[in-house]
């Protein structure tokens, strides 16, 4: 039996998310920055039909983005998290394979399911009931190919946000529209090779008759990539999820910190969210790094240190590797610098269940893991950083990211309880 593939992508995510609380800006032009207010990360098609790009920097298309009433947020990935589980939490009543591939999209395996089309639009009606958020529905022999009927159903309204590439008449005519840059997988690099090999179109790369010279180009992938086209599965799908081998979490303040104290909240909230990452998947590490640095975009005395301390014993408590951050800290700290940026790494990541103890060090093991589990059940429930260590502070964050403009119709957190008055 031949596979059959899905992709489910939410429209525009994080602006649908914003819009969800929103409705009086359906139809109209909404973006969502980055971290700091930086540069857009999320468009609706109205202010893409206006000229803003993905990753314009704010400040540079303020005045486009007034002249056409665009209205702007700051990212909130509290929100956008969990209305992505909500997302998969329907699609999987769909499927019990599903390969959640980003925070916005995945992959379903429909194989032996009749009526594609029919079906993908019974899970584009779900979605959208269940959560609100808008989605596309690509439908394909493999993963290439509903990447593309995906890219198609969103480009094209007249196909309701549905289209099934499992027919050899609407395949070719399909690929024959699709330019080789917009494959999955194919960037700026590739493009230009394969342009080189005069293949302009998906279905020119289908057919390009040299297999060898292709795997010698782009390597055994990119013959991989060849055969997807060609409807042979090369990619299948991944249900379970791989544990991280590095988790890095780093930030550019709002402001310039010239504080010991406030990098050490810094760091020690960057710590913390890092640790819930690390206790989600099971695991230990046995290495942090911490590292700091100066705005190279400004004309100040410029500074970067970086240093790393191996642990006695493999922790995934957040309290020790605090501890730990704050010794390499104090050895990297100069007063009278202007610091922008700092973060942290945990790296020698192993499996919980493969933890071996250190003879020179005497810690409570088995409280230290109720504690654990005890705090990440409250951020859980009450949302991601309700409850910390005292040393991640509480007010007045000098810091903390520039978040001009939040929404305030919705709460991901008791942080968001201030300034409401009942």
């Amino acid at each position: 039996m031949n596979k059959v593939f899905a992709l489910v992508d939410c429209n525009a995510f994080f602006c649908s998310c914003e819009i969800l609380f929103r409705p009086d800006l359906i139809g109209k032009p909404v973006g969502v920055l980055s971290n700091n207010d930086g540069c857009f990360v999320s468009r609706t098609k109205e202010l893409k039909k206006i000229g803003v790009k993905m990753g314009d920097p704010y400040f540079k298309v303020k005045d486009l983005c007034k002249k056409h009433n665009v209205t702007v947020f700051s990212s909130n990935f509290s929100l956008y998290t969990n209305l992505s589980d909500r997302v998969m939490a329907v699609l999987s009543q769909f499927s019990p394979l599903m390969e959640v591939y980003s925070v916005d999209e995945a992959f379903l395996d429909l194989t032996g399911q009749s009526d594609l089309r029919n079906f993908g639009a019974k899970i584009k009606r779900a979605v959208e009931r269940n959560t609100g958020i808008p989605v596309g529905v690509g439908i394909g022999s493999t993963k290439t190919l509903a990447k593309i009927a995906n890219h198609i159903a969103k480009k094209y309204p007249a196909y309701n946000g549905v289209v099934e590439l499992t027919h050899k008449d609407n395949l070719d005519k399909a690929l024959s529209h699709i330019k080789v840059n917009d494959i999955w997988g194919v960037g700026k690099a590739s493009t230009h090779k394969l342009h080189s090999l005069k293949i302009y179109t998906a279905k020119d790369y289908r057919d390009y008759k040299n297999d060898r010279l292709i795997k010698k180009i782009f390597t055994k992938v990119g013959l991989q990539r060849k055969d997807e086209l060609s409807g042979v599965s090369r990619f299948p799908l991944e249900v379970t999820t791989k544990k991280k081998k590095e988790i890095i979490c780093s930030r550019t303040f709002g402001a310039p910190v010239f504080t010991k104290e406030s990098l050490k909240e810094s760091v020690a909230n960057y710590v913390s969210s890092a640790c819930e990452k690390l206790r989600k998947q099971s695991s230990v590490c046995g290495e942090i790094t911490v590292f700091m640095r100066t705005s190279p975009f400004k004309s100040v005395s410029q500074y970067y240190a970086m240093d790393s301390i191996k642990l006695l014993s493999h922790s995934c408590d957040t309290r020790v590797l605090i501890k730990y951050a704050f010794i390499i800290l104090e050895d990297l700290y100069q007063s009278g610098i202007e610091y922008k940026k700092a973060g942290i790494k945990l790296s020698e990541i192993r499996d919980k269940s493969h933890t071996q103890l250190s003879l020179f060090e005497m810690t409570d093991f088995i409280s230290s893991d109720h504690l654990m589990k005890a705090m990440d059940r409250v951020n859980t429930r009450e949302g991601s950083g309700s409850l910390k260590t005292a040393v991640c502070g509480v007010t007045n964050k000098a810091w903390a990211m520039n978040r001009n403009h939040k929404s305030k119709r919705f709460l991901t957190g008791w942080n968001d309880l201030k300034g409401i008055s009942c």
